[in-house]
């Protein structure tokens, strides 16, 4: 559900913006489609670059030299410009709509060794192929072509992202709903990719100094200026969203094997593995310039798997180096809410005579629909200058932070930016800042935002407090029946230091109150919920929980979760007692500190029972303490209304946490240690996608009854869940000691999107494999020993409810199909041992809701 949960808020997020008002074209609009050709051979032209008179507004041509273009001022020339190709100026009659077929003459000198034999079409192959010749040489030299090539590098970068709607029409802006908002369509644009109108709604800017060294590798990034739209606070988190964004957009090194663009990998046309996948092409050779430069075309060899497809231009100096890209993906690629996507590269040469990589931009167009209707445009855009090699940079340089933002860099003036940007930026679209805080103060916007926010999100902010979460407020299971519960938190308008939580619920059939409340504050006057936490933390909680089930992202008593399969009624009443020290640094370790104490009782047909004497036991009481430790490198999060999420990357996240149960302080009945470990992981495998994989164990040590041993996560609902075992029961296995492991791979299409006919439906293989090996010690097994201990649960008449794993470990598997309709995933599971036990099932089909790229 947390992919859910944050792909429904960012919509929230700009569709609060767009459902407020925008619009399409004016009154004399002046409006440009065409086609560009060869002169000569009457090819269509792609990534033609298409400007206003000498301006910077302008497109290019898609991958069928097509384009189209407009604007609301006076320009009457459009100039074209391609590499190979003479630049051309073309008349155009402002404020009208006309069509243009461009054809372009070509500059450069055909290679003599080039030879084209007209006559039958020649099956692709690699063998004797003088394009694959050169992307292999390409590849040969890539590393002496890279930053890391170098001892030092330091250079200036200059980034820009820019969020627009796109594709509006007039009716829409005319609509009465957008009255008071009119002022936002004073300014538009036109897009470069698919000619449709565009009104910027977001924007931030980073300049900084970045510093490299190689030998040994250390990094530093010094933040000079930064800024962006500042949405509402209490509605939207403008960190979360901008690291949300990095994660989507960025830095694009075409030398890397894959490259990471909207949340997925796609394999360079210069990867090692790069002709097993793309067909290539020599298509011109420029010899007009110094050095020689070969432009190399490149297409998929299957159009749904996830490559690029565009042009590639080589040095003929000996380097084989990039001097400039500009590609883009297929249309049937398997790539969710993608229209089009476009990504240009421009690199210069150096004083060595090698190239660095002078700027790159990347454009792509995103919509529900892949054709028509409201969409998104989002562009990022990265200068670099400066540009420094095998220069000295001292050690105090890399002291401290990895990134280090200066004091003032978000208080820059616009005469500070105006100077120092890298880059041009067009007047509509630095209006963006201005044009959203006015759009906030307005009373009718904030309570659109205000209820999107309720809906998706699930809270109703009233200031100081919201209520909520909404997924919450009703359910039901076999113990309480009929519940219902009431709740909030208070928000940084309360005050930025305290943070209170609370609820309130009451179950029909058990007729018994449950209620929560915490106090926390803030050691770092920051809120609570952002990146870097430093709090401690006071709650009691009175309320239901079944065994074992540890739900990390939703609550248990979640609506959707009261529907459960097989028999469901064992319950605990429990009274927590907690204090909780959490500290967080900027280089991603963090550590927190607790104590608990913790009364359980057994409910509904579960039974604690001694092993000896057979009585019943009301109710067992433990006092822990506990510390734990986790380190995540270069982790980011999307801080949503109910979560911190992180955003899932290639490095690993490190767990270590040990608790310790002490006998006699304040009621403890039990001495023990715990000791738990895990490390997850995600694996990028190129074109077979990608695996999550998850390594855990654990060790107790000590005499403890089963309540207080392992219960290993099961799942009796019908949704999927990624770290639980879908078809074990709760509380079907304990143990003092376990080691398991999770593996979920998911080939993005790979197989599917090479079958005719069904990959158009972009489907997505799955398939995971979970197994848990455990075991109880003598002295934690009744059937060995029944002093201080309990029985294991069972059934009514007798039959064993609750085992060890002593025998064999548990193992389950799954194939599923993910991205039907684009959110939901399908999994078929298998279990394969255990099968004699009571209550169980050998297969089971379970569904998961996920929206993603």
């Amino acid at each position: 559900m947390k992919n859910t949960y944050k792909t429904l808020i960012y919509a929230l997020t700009f569709f609060s913006a767009i459902v407020i008002g925008i619009s399409s074209a004016f009154a004399q609009k002046t409006v440009i489609t065409g086609t560009v050709r060869d002169a000569v051979t009457k090819e269509t032209l792609p990534y033609v670059s298409i400007f206003f008179n000498d301006t910077r507004l302008g497109t290019q041509s898609d991958l069928d030299g097509n384009f189209k273009i407009s604007t609301n001022e006076d320009y009457n020339k459009l100039k074209f410009n391609y590499v190979g190709y003479e630049v051309l100026y073309k008349s155009i009659i402002v404020g009208q709509t006309q069509k243009l077929e461009i054809l372009l003459k070509s500059n450069a000198q055909s290679l003599n060794e080039v030879t084209i034999i007209a006559g039958k079409k020649v099956r692709y192959s690699n063998k004797n192929n003088p394009a694959v010749e050169l992307i292999r040489q390409v590849i040969e030299n890539k590393d002496k072509n890279q930053p890391k090539a170098y001892e030092t590098v330091q250079y200036k970068e200059y980034e820009k992202m820019l969020f627009s709607m796109s594709n509006l029409s007039e009716k829409f802006k005319n609509k009465r709903l957008f009255r008071n908002y009119q002022f936002l369509f004073q300014e538009q644009d036109s897009t470069k990719i698919g000619g449709k109108n565009l009104l910027p709604i977001y924007i931030q800017e980073k300049l900084a100094d970045q510093y490299l060294s190689f030998s040994p590798d250390k990094s530093k990034t010094v933040v000079l200026a930064e800024k962006q739209v500042e949405f509402d606070n209490r509605f939207i988190d403008n960190q979360g969203m901008k690291a949300y964004f990095d994660r989507m957009y960025q830095n694009i090194n075409i030398y890397d094997n894959n490259i990471s663009v909207m949340s997925n990998e796609f394999l360079s046309p210069i990867a090692n593995s790069a002709p097993t996948f793309y067909k290539f092409f020599i298509t011109d050779t420029l010899k007009n310039i110094t050095p020689n430069v070969v432009e190399l075309s490149f297409t998929p060899r299957n159009k749904g798997d996830m490559l690029f497809e565009g042009k590639i231009y080589i040095t003929m100096d000996g380097n084989y180096a990039v001097q400039k890209a500009a590609f883009g993906v297929n249309k049937n690629i398997n790539l969710n809410f993608v229209r089009g996507m476009e990504i240009a590269l421009d690199f210069e040469k150096n004083t060595d005579g090698r190239y660095y990589l002078s700027k790159s931009n990347l454009i792509a167009d995103f919509g529900i629909s892949k054709n028509k209707g409201l969409g998104f445009t989002g562009e990022r855009s990265v200068s670099y200058d400066q540009y420094k090699t095998n220069v000295e940079i001292p050690d105090t340089v890399f002291s401290g932070k990895k990134l280090e933002v200066l004091e003032g860099a978000n208080k820059r003036t616009n005469d500070f930016w105006a100077q120092n940007r890298l880059d041009s930026i067009p007047q509509q679209q630095l209006k963006i800042y201005s044009n959203i805080d006015t759009l906030q103060k307005l009373p009718s916007f904030r309570r659109t935002v205000k209820l999107v926010t309720f809906v998706f999100a699930g809270y109703w902010d009233f200031g100081p407090y919201e209520v909520g979460p909404t997924n919450t407020f009703y359910s039901f299971n076999n113990v309480e029946g009929f519940r219902l519960r009431l709740g909030g938190r208070s928000t940084p308008a309360l005050s930025k230091r305290f943070y209170f939580e609370n609820y309130a619920a009451y179950g029909f059939k058990d007729e018994k109150w449950k209620f929560f409340l915490s106090g926390t504050y803030s050691l770092n006057n920051k809120s609570i919920y952002k990146f870097p936490q430093n709090y401690i933390r006071a709650s009691f909680q009175r309320d239901t929980k079944i065994p074992g089930q540890e739900l990390q992202f939703v609550q248990e008593d979640n609506f959707l979760l009261s529907f459960k399969r097989g028999v469901n009624d064992m319950l605990l009443y429990n009274d927590f007692y907690r204090l909780d020290y959490v500290k967080e640094f900027e280089n991603r370790f963090s550590y927190n500190v607790g104590f608990k104490k913790w009364s359980q009782t057994p409910a509904g047909g579960l039974f604690y029972n001694d092993a000896s004497s057979n009585s019943f036991i009301n109710r067992l009481t433990t006092t822990e303490l506990s510390v734990g430790f986790r380190y995540a490198k270069n982790e980011k999060f999307y801080q949503g209304k109910i979560y911190r999420i992180p955003i899932i990357d290639r490095y690993p996240i490190y767990n270590l946490k040990y608790t310790a149960g002490i006998k006699g302080f304040f009621g403890g009945e039990y001495n023990y240690h715990n000791i738990m470990a895990s490390v997850d992981k995600r694996f990028y495998l190129s074109q077979l996608g990608f695996s999550d994989v998850r390594v855990e164990g654990s060790y107790i040590a000590g005499k403890v009854p089963f309540p207080l041993l392992s219960v290993h996560r099961a799942n009796q609902t019908y949704a999927y869940q990624l770290n639980s075992y879908n078809l074990m029961n709760f509380l079907e296995f304990v143990s003092d000691r376990y080691a398991a492991i999770n593996i979920d791979h998911n080939f993005n299409g790979f197989f599917l999107n090479k079958i005719p006919l069904l990959s158009k439906l972009k489907l997505r293989e799955i398939v995971s494999f979970k197994a848990i090996y455990g075991g109880l010690r003598d002295e934690n097994n009744p059937e060995k020993n029944n002093d201080g201990i309990y029985k294991l649960p069972s059934y009514e008449n007798g039959t064993q409810r609750t085992y060890s794993l002593n025998k064999e470990p548990y193992m389950e598997g799954s194939v599923g199909l993910g991205n039907i309709f684009k959110v939901l995933r399908v999994d078929l599971v298998k279990r394969f041992n255990y099968l004699d036990h009571p209550e169980v099932t050998q297969w089971g089909i379970r569904a998961r809701v996920k929206l993603d790229f």
